[in-house]
Formats: structure tokens, C-alpha cells, sequence
């Protein structure tokens, strides 16, 4: 996979910087550099082996050699809209952006290109609505669903009563960070627990104010919505106050190692959701190490091979995959289109068995999605970082969200954005 930094894309021109030509193209808008590089450069790498293991082994997909190529945004929201405008000359297929921000900017712009994004566990929420959102998919779940997901867990921590408790939100101020704040309030009025709300500006290493209110307020929980330095920032803060680890659940952006590591013991029994397996050890892993890893040919330094975040990398692409392969049965041709593709993901079926087929036995929920469910089930599970180990262990089975808090605030925000969009629904 040939890397393309912003710049030369703009200096050289795309076509003329991107490998030749492919059948198929999946672009890979990641950020290797800048204050969250710690973070993004292990999705790449994950999302480029896997669709390397295709290609490798498989020959591709449906016959079709799989061309990534890679555009630098930083996670900068201008220069992800500026890489999303530059790569649509290299006749993409999809696009996952990789942060919440850009997404926003992304929708209307793929409404009109018609061009599906594909945001796993970020992004617009209400984009779940396929009725609303023709072009969008976030499964397997978002952040809605893990903030009820969240709420679910300290409900069974708390004997299913959290009347009168008090939990407390640390999130990144930014779109990403705020997503689940109304969900988190109805579910407060639901549960009778007490919220507050702790913004943090970014990057996020200045949080001192926010863990001394934490000190001072006590609260029962922390649910941290955080991204880079914000988490291991938080963590640190945590144990500097002497905060109880188990009482203190991330979002799955703030459940990978190095949001941890850092701390050393301190960070031992810190929680975070997530939406797919820890670990290596998977059979999946044995065709990487032989098709990719032994063959030279890994992305990047090689150096993420089984972190959470190169897990979800390839998870992304495996679900990319699954989908061009049924828009290729479909519509009965490999060399698809983007509305084609748009069909196999509303068409979509990842089951428990086609996971074990593909190498990943309960690692992912299965994934069924319609045209007016974009999302799936959004099943989240519960992770707890062993620091002795220094390894992440599942620790609950696939928790359902409550459908009866988030189907009426999705239904809301979905509406409201067509209103202003002009948007008239669809899948009638």
C-alpha cells in the first residue's frame, strides 16, 4: 500500500502520486502525524494489512485487486475534506474518514457524490436512519449505543438501581465528544442518576480543573469520551486523585494501550467498551503473519500487529470487504460502482458462522443491515486492562443498548436533519 501524504497529493496531483489504476479502490484517510498519530497510525496499519491479506491470499475480491491508497488529514477536518476531494478523482468506492469531524462535513458532500462513508463506532450517530441518511453507515454500533451500553453495565455494577447516583462525563469538546451528551441526560432522567458534564479542550493535557471537581463531587462513575492524549492525560489524573479504576469506563476510543500504559499500575482495572475482540489469537492472525507479516510486506513499521487499534483497523476493512463482496453478487459484475456498493451494505449479513469462516470466531457481532437500519444491533462489550499482563481481557458477553432510550432521540435528530437538508425520506 503506497502512502500519500496531503501534500504531495496536492503538489503532484493525485493521479499522478497514486498507484496505477486499480479495479477497486478503498482510500484510507489516516493520520500518521500530528497530536493524535499515536492513535491513528495502528487503524491504518490494520485497515491496509487486512485489505493486503486480500489481495495476497485471495487475489482480491470477486477477482478484483483492492488498491488503498493512503491520504495524510492529521485528523484536521479541513485537510480530511480537502484528501476526500482529492482522492474522488481515483473513482473510490467508500470512504472512512476516521473522525467524527470530518464525517459531519463529509455527509452532504457523499449525498451528492454518491459516495457511501463507512464510520464504525464514530461519526453521526442519527446516521444509523438509512431513511435519512442514504449514503451513511456506522455499524456495528455508536456512540449512543455505548453510552447506554455504558449506563447498562453500571446499572448491573449498582444491582440495577442507580437512584440517587451520581456519573460523571469527561469528554473531548468537540463534536465527537459531545454525541453522547443527550443520551446520557435521558438516560439520567430514566435511571435517576445525577450528570455532569466536563468538557476538555484539546489536545487535552491540561485537565487539572476537571479531576479536582471529580475529587470534590465524588461521583460514582466516570464515562470518559476521549481521543489521544485526552485519555492517558485523564488516566493519570485518575490515579493522581486516587479515583477507583473499576469505577471509571472509556468509550472505545479511549480503550487502547497506549491510553493506559502510561499510568504503569495505576491504570489496573481501568474499563473501556469495545465492539470486537482483544488480542491475536485468532486464526485471522495466522493467515497475516504468513500472507503479510513473513512476506514484507506490513504496513507501516509493523510494530501495532494485535493492539485494540490495529483490531479495529482491520475489522473496518473486513466489513468493507463483506459488503463489496455482496454488492458484487448482487449486481452480478466485480468491478462495481459506489451506489452498487451502497446496495451491499443495506444488504448486508455478517453472521456468528461467516465470522468463523473469515477467521475471527467471537470476535464481532453479527451485523444485519436494512435500508432503513444502518447501524445494526450495536452491541457493545466490556473490557478491563490488566496491567500486570499488560493486556486488555473481555470481561462481559455483547451488551444490548436500550432501544427505548436511543430509537426516539435517533428518530428526533434524523428528522431535524432532513428538514434542513431537504432530504425526503426514503425505504417507503
Amino acid at each position: 500500500m503506497k502512502k500519500l501524504t496531503f501534500p504531495a497529493i496536492v503538489a503532484a496531483g493525485l493521479m499522478a502520486a497514486a498507484p496505477a489504476m486499480a479495479d477497486l479502490v478503498v482510500p484510507n484517510l489516516s493520520y500518521r502525524t500530528g497530536p493524535y498519530a499515536a492513535n491513528g497510525i495502528p487503524y491504518a496499519d490494520g485497515f491496509n494489512d487486512y485489505f493486503t491479506l486480500l489481495n495476497e491470499r485471495d487475489g482480491g475480491i470477486g477477482g478484483e485487486i483492492i488498491q488503498v491508497p493512503e491520504c495524510e488529514t492529521a485528523y484536521n477536518t479541513e485537510k480530511g475534506v480537502e484528501c476526500y476531494e482529492a482522492l474522488k478523482g481515483d473513482n473510490p468506492l467508500v470512504m472512512n474518514p476516521l473522525s467524527t469531524g470530518i464525517t459531519y462535513q463529509l455527509i452532504p458532500k457523499a449525498s451528492v457524490d454518491n459516495m457511501p462513508l463507512y464510520t464504525p463506532g464514530y461519526g453521526r450517530t442519527s446516521a444509523k436512519n438509512g431513511k435519512v441518511f442514504e449514503w451513511v453507515f456506522n455499524a456495528p454500533a455508536n456512540y449512543w449505543d455505548g453510552a447506554s451500553v455504558a449506563v447498562k453495565h453500571i446499572l448491573e455494577q449498582e444491582g440495577g438501581d442507580l437512584n440517587g447516583k451520581k456519573i460523571a462525563l469527561v469528554y473531548h469538546n468537540s463534536a465527537y465528544g459531545k454525541e453522547p451528551i443527550r443520551t446520557l441526560q435521558e438516560l439520567s432522567k430514566k435511571h435517576g442518576f445525577e450528570l455532569s458534564e466536563l468538557p476538555v479542550d484539546a489536545p487535552g493535557q491540561e485537565q487539572k480543573s476537571q479531576w479536582l471537581q471529580i475529587r470534590r463531587d465524588k461521583p460514582d462513575y466516570v464515562i470518559m469520551y476521549g481521543w489521544g492524549v485526552q485519555n492517558q492525560v485523564g488516566i493519570q489524573e485518575a490515579v493522581n486523585i486516587r479515583y477507583p479504576m473499576d469505577h471509571m469506563i472509556g468509550i472505545w476510543w479511549s480503550g487502547s494501550e497506549n491510553d493506559v500504559i502510561s499510568a504503569g499500575e495505576g491504570a489496573n482495572g481501568y474499563k473501556a467498551l469495545t465492539f470486537h475482540g482483544v488480542g491475536q489469537e485468532y486464526p485471522l492472525y495466522d493467515d497475516l503473519k504468513t500472507h503479510v507479516y513473513d512476506a514484507g510486506k506490513a504496513s507501516g513499521a509493523g510494530d501495532q500487529i494485535g493492539t485494540v487499534l490495529y483490531s479495529r483497523g482491520a475489522y473496518a476493512a473486513l466489513v468493507i470487504a463483506e459488503a463489496i463482496k455482496k454488492a458484487q453478487d448482487l449486481a452480478g459484475t466485480s468491478a462495481i460502482t459506489p451506489a452498487q456498493l451502497r446496495d451491499g451494505f443495506e444488504a448486508l449479513e455478517i453472521s456468528a458462522e461467516r465470522m468463523e469462516e473469515l477467521g475471527l470466531p467471537d470476535f464481532g457481532q453479527p451485523i444485519s443491515l436494512s435500508c432503513d437500519n444502518h447501524g445494526g444491533a450495536g452491541l457493545g462489550r466490556i473490557q478491563q486492562w490488566d496491567a500486570a499482563a499488560g493486556q486488555w481481557n473481555l470481561i462481559t458477553d455483547f451488551i444490548e443498548p436500550d432501544e427505548e432510550v436511543l430509537q426516539p432521540l435517533i428518530e428526533e435528530d434524523s428528522a431535524a436533519y432532513a428538514a434542513e437538508a431537504g432530504v425526503t425520506e426514503r425505504c417507503n
